[in-house]
């Protein structure tokens, strides 16, 4: 599928005559404008004619599915993963300014720029990008179809129900710290003050809350915290014992889910004029009903309504990245207290972190890279192409950029 701009860079539509198509870039009638999804620019006047075209939407935590269709035709998919680093990221500096300010040197405060109270319709970091990058895609699809209407997929989750399913009434007001001053104690209630490794054959009475996951992606929730004895909890830090225990159910994601749904749909309802709601049980009725697999971007198809139009053979696979790394220097220090640099410079051997490339005819991204001039190639899913290829085998096809995309075969 070719996606085709008029000459004042409005969308029409999309088009596989690819004859045509090399006719009109040789004879000078028409320009690339992007490689993936190939998309042209026309240089002379055109008519302008479209049909209607809906986009469905099947918003997700981690993963995004994008389907826009005809009725007769599918004329783009795409599933798009989301950043998942912030919260550790923000935690990891958060980290290294304590260090800063309070071990290596003190400086008094400057200003405090902290209020007691979040401004109306504050979001956390983390789920404020997720928002955007919803908006951001769906911007993106606008730019090279002419879209008409939206229809977003969302979920209502009953958290405390996903708990306990005989929740009713007034124990939705009693969750499970009731009457517990903090989570420590809630904690060590649940586990009746027990060591949940050796059961208190150590004989240690010191106990201490463990976290099972790191504090950094895990939280200070309670499913994360697990009670240990003060005897297990040391020789599991020095490495000399193994806990096989693992952290209750994350909710994480559902919460996201909850935050955002309305918050995305108001937003695109302020930038585009026809967009509404489904759920998800209906989307999972028209998948089962027309007996179409379970992706992203097939749920977003069934979102899109139009059941009957001919699937695209090809899905785009995109990934959010991080644009750069922004720790100048590493965290331990060398001898005589000298700061080791932590970057690169931002081009080596003519190529930069996320360049796309082809190498042996095999296209890949650059996930690694070294000052001699060999790069680690793979492909969006982490697939290995090769883990140290010549800057001299390698063709540049798009430079880096925080959206990559690739296409694949979609598994009709």
């Amino acid at each position: 599928m070719v996606y085709v701009l008029d000459k004042n860079n409005k969308p029409l539509m999309p088009t596989k005559r690819h004859g045509k198509v090399k006719h009109l870039l040789k004879s000078g009638k028409a320009v690339v404008i992007n490689r993936e999804p190939f998309t042209i620019k026309l240089l002379y006047n055109s008519e302008g004619f479209t049909q209607a075209v809906t986009l469905g939407v099947d918003a997700g935590s981690k993963t995004i599915g994008l389907s826009a269709a005809t009725k007769d035709q599918e004329l783009y998919a795409s599933e798009i993963q989301l950043r998942t680093d912030i919260v550790g990221l923000l935690s990891e500096r958060r980290q290294y300014r304590r260090i800063k300010r309070n071990r290596l040197r003190y400086r008094k405060a400057k200003f405090d720029n902290r209020t007691a109270t979040k401004k109306p319709g504050w979001l956390a970091p983390s789920i404020r990008h997720k928002i955007e990058s919803h908006i951001k895609v769906v911007g993106k699809l606008h730019q090279i179809l002419p879209i008409s209407n939206i229809i977003v997929e969302v979920a209502a989750f009953d958290i405390q129900k996903i708990k306990n399913p005989n929740i009713s009434g007034a124990e939705y007001q009693q969750g499970d710290q009731l009457d517990s001053w903090n989570v420590r104690e809630y904690v060590l209630f649940r586990d009746n003050h027990k060591c949940q490794h050796c059961h208190g054959k150590s004989g240690d009475k010191v106990l201490n809350t463990h976290h099972v996951e790191s504090r950094q992606t895990g939280g200070d929730s309670p499913g994360n915290l697990v009670t240990l004895c003060k005897t297990c909890h040391d020789k599991y830090h020095a490495c000399k014992i193994e806990l096989d225990i693992k952290r209750n159910r994350s909710f994480r994601d559902t919460a996201f889910m909850g935050i955002m749904r309305w918050s995305f749909y108001n937003k695109l309802k302020d930038i585009y004029p026809d967009v509404s709601l489904t759920y998800g049980y209906i989307t999972k009725c028209t998948r089962i009903e027309n007996d179409i697999e379970k992706t992203h971007a097939a749920d977003a198809f069934c979102i899109a309504g139009n059941i009957k139009a001919k699937r695209q053979e090809h899905v785009y696979m995109q990934k959010f990245v991080r644009h750069s790394n922004r720790c100048l220097h590493k965290a331990n220090l060398l001898k005589g207290g000298i700061k080791k640099s932590n970057k690169l410079p931002v081009i080596v051997k003519g190529y930069r972190l996320f360049d796309k490339v082809s190498y042996e005819n095999q296209e890949s991204f650059i996930f690694g890279r070294r000052a001699t001039g060999y790069f680690d190639l793979r492909l969006l899913d982490g697939t290995k192409i090769h883990a140290s290829a010549s800057y001299k085998k390698l063709k540049l096809l798009n430079t880096a950029k925080t959206l990559l995309t690739e296409r694949r075969a979609q598994g009709l």
